[in-house]
């Protein structure tokens, strides 16, 4: 089985540049508190990198 990671958006996108706000949408989270279980890769790691000002990561 594959990692997984919990993201979890913790700062509001009001503010927060464009691509910033399609990068939260895009790792399916919409509210604040709002938590999304995915697959620990490259990829998702990258986009979280991009707006980890706005997100924290838990390692399940």
């Amino acid at each position: 089985m594959a990692k997984m990671i919990k993201v979890t958006l913790t700062k509001s996108t009001i503010g927060a540049l464009p691509q910033h706000k399609k990068i939260v949408e895009a790792l399916g989270l919409k509210k604040m508190h709002s938590s999304n279980e995915m697959p620990d890769c490259p990829q998702a790691r990258g986009a979280i990198k991009k707006v980890e000002h706005l997100v924290t990561v838990e390692e399940l």
